[in-house]
């Protein structure tokens, strides 16, 4: 009996740790519940529809075209006819090969892309023939639409992500769509909205059957927003249509806001070009042009020598700095010895006695190479005066990113006392080793957008406003703070400087700009352009620079232009300007012979001659 009794009591020990361990693993245990629902439910993103993108008057740029991809489990594959597939969907076996091996890699289980963006005709024939590829299934999605062929450097383009963004950004699934560069990218998380999630039943085959549980567990994506740029889409147009053939770069600001009304860069490209199956390719060529460089934004990122714009900013903190009034004269003889046999040549007449108004339209090198020693001798030290001057530019917005809301750009450089004392033996360098910046020449450094930004302060009267490309976002508020910068200067010191910039038009070296009825205010700049060659310095063709703002009260638009290898200033770069300028305050350009020779001129031979030149000893 005690034999049996506890037989019987091992059976039920027995039997209650094997309930135990069912109830354990059936019931209080939901990883295999989990696994297997994922290996009966097959989870699918949905995706928002992408933003649509405006211009600032409601022109539609950006918009969306359906598109399908072809998308894989590997597990669920079966044999099928390769041949017959790669026929339906364009492709070549090698690279349906290619992309099978990296749909396995990713993930035996999970969806890939085998075959992206395949047209609605394909799309069609596939469908009828989709039960010969098991494992198979096209997933529908949007492409972006570019309705204008202008403003790519603004707009930028999407991609798929790629194994850095999957890292960076848990996000994102293999084969999903992100911006790239511009806009797109700028505000992307606007742009995208949020996906969605559906989920499909399949049965003990592996095929898809339905919705899993009538969709029950399904998750609605959040809608994306839409962006309205501040760019005015005509005046883009029009801007790249007048740098055709030409190098650089165009930048107009609305003075009383920052927004940002063109961004010219030339050369350019048709947006369209990077959307579709020809993407890659497209941008390879692109980016192979290492001459004309059209995927490097030049307003952005090029930084050049301001050249005589820059006298502007020089006469205002000589002003400020109390070391000249208006009325100081200065006697120019063709230039003037800055040093013991340095010269500083200028066009002025010998004997000419400018003022600072005068010396503004006349574009005197003296002039403004006498005040900048001043500004800068009257501290104990060239250190001192030399860092307060950079203090005075930066408050300008110079030698710095400007804070504007697109992903790339270029500080310039605005160089101070440790520049210098690391470019010279200490105590080896004073004002007359660095007279260049007089004149916007030497070591100083801008972009085009800088140049934009710092005239629009000038129009403003000692301040200005963020630059940004984006004026609202629909159903949304813009999360930077584009804000009012006030310079260093008192705004009494800008009238006898926009004085000077007036008759620059009026009667100096910018006459070719005036438009009847609009007073426009400017300056021309012709900055030397120096490169090495086999370790000698070589001069090239010099830069056409010009700003400019218009009206003169109450300034409606503020505009740089910046011509590569483009002469003088009044040659190219303040027509175009002019020619911009008109179009946008009046709707219309009455001067055809000016736009004629604009559109039509070229500086494509210019582009093609051979490197060379007289060379030049400078201080490095």
């Amino acid at each position: 009996m005690m034999r049996i009794g506890l037989l019987r009591g091992v059976t039920v020990i027995v039997a209650f740790l094997f309930l135990y361990k069912l109830l354990q693993l059936q019931v209080f245990n939901s990883n295999y519940r989990v696994l297997s629902e994922n290996n009966a439910v097959l989870e699918i993103a949905k995706y928002p529809e992408r933003g649509f993108i405006f211009d600032r008057n409601g022109r539609l740029m950006v918009s969306n075209q359906p598109a399908y991809d072809v998308m894989i489990i590997p597990e669920n594959v079966s044999p099928f006819d390769t041949i017959a597939f790669c026929e339906l969907v364009d492709i070549s076996k090698k690279e349906l090969t290619q992309n099978l091996i990296k749909a396995r890699r990713y993930s035996k289980r999970l969806p890939s892309v085998v075959v992206n963006q395949i047209s609605k005709e394909t799309y069609a024939k596939l469908q009828e023939q989709m039960w010969k590829f098991e494992g198979f299934f096209i997933q529908k999605k949007s492409l972006r639409e570019y309705r204008v062929p202008h403003a790519s450097n603004v707009l930028g383009y999407v991609s798929e992500v790629n194994r850095n963004d999957l890292e960076r950004d848990a996000y994102y699934n293999l084969g999903e769509i992100i911006g790239r560069q511009g806009v797109e990218k700028s505000y992307e998380n606007k742009l995208r909205g949020v996906k969605g999630k559906s989920f499909l039943q399949k049965d003990r085959f592996n095929r898809i059957i339905g919705p899993y549980k009538e969709g029950l567990y399904d998750v609605t994506p959040v809608p994306s927003k839409d962006l309205y740029l501040t760019l005015d889409s005509d005046l883009q147009a029009y801007g790249e249509a007048l740098m055709q053939n030409k190098r650089g770069g165009i930048v107009a600001i609305e003075p009383a806001t920052g927004e940002v009304l063109a961004l010219v860069n030339a050369p350019s490209y048709d947006p369209g070009l990077l959307v579709g199956r020809k993407r890659s390719s497209n941008y390879t060529k692109l980016a192979n042009d290492t001459l004309s460089k059209p995927l490097f934004d030049r307003g952005l990122l090029a930084q050049y020598p301001p050249g005589s714009p820059f006298k502007t900013l020089n006469a205002l903190i000589a002003l400020q700095e109390g070391v000249i009034s208006p009325d100081t004269k200065f006697t120019c003889n063709k230039g003037h010895y800055y040093a013991r046999g340095a010269f500083m040549e200028c066009h002025c007449s010998y004997g000419t006695r400018n003022d600072l108004y005068e010396a503004i339209h006349e574009s005197c090198n003296t002039y403004f190479s006498i005040t900048y020693r001043r500004i800068i001798e009257k501290y104990e030290t060239p250190e001192e005066g030399v860092d307060q001057w950079k203090e005075h530019l930066k408050s300008f917005g110079l030698g710095n990113y400007l804070g504007y809301d697109l992903p790339i750009g270029r500080p310039g450089l605005v160089p101070g006392a440790n520049y210098y004392n690391r470019a010279y033996p200490p105590g080896q360098w004073k004002a007359p080793t660095i007279i260049s910046n007089a004149i916007g020449q030497g070591e100083i450094l801008t972009t085009p957008i800088q140049l934009a930004n710092f005239t629009a302060a000038i129009a403003n009267r000692g301040y200005y406003y963020t630059p940004h490309f984006v004026k609202r976002i629909e159903g949304d508020s813009i999360q930077k703070n584009f804000t009012k910068k006030i310079t260093s200067i008192d705004p009494k010191h800008f009238e006898v400087v926009i004085d000077g910039m007036e008759k620059v038009i009026q009667k100096g070296t910018a006459r070719i700009a005036r438009i009847p009825g609009i007073e426009v205010c400017g300056k021309t700049g012709t900055a030397e352009n120096f490169t090495r060659i086999d370790g000698e310095v070589v001069q090239l063709t010099d830069h056409s620079i010009f700003v400019a703002f218009a009206p003169k009260e109450n300034p409606k638009i503020a505009i740089a232009v910046f011509i590569e290898n483009g002469y003088w200033g009044a040659r190219w770069a303040a027509p175009i300007a002019s020619l911009m300028i008109e179009d946008y305050l009046t709707g219309e350009v009455k001067r055809k012979w000016l736009e004629n020779r604009m559109l039509e001129g070229s500086l494509t031979e210019e582009y093609l001659k051979p490197v060379s030149g007289k060379s030049f000893a400078i201080n490095e």
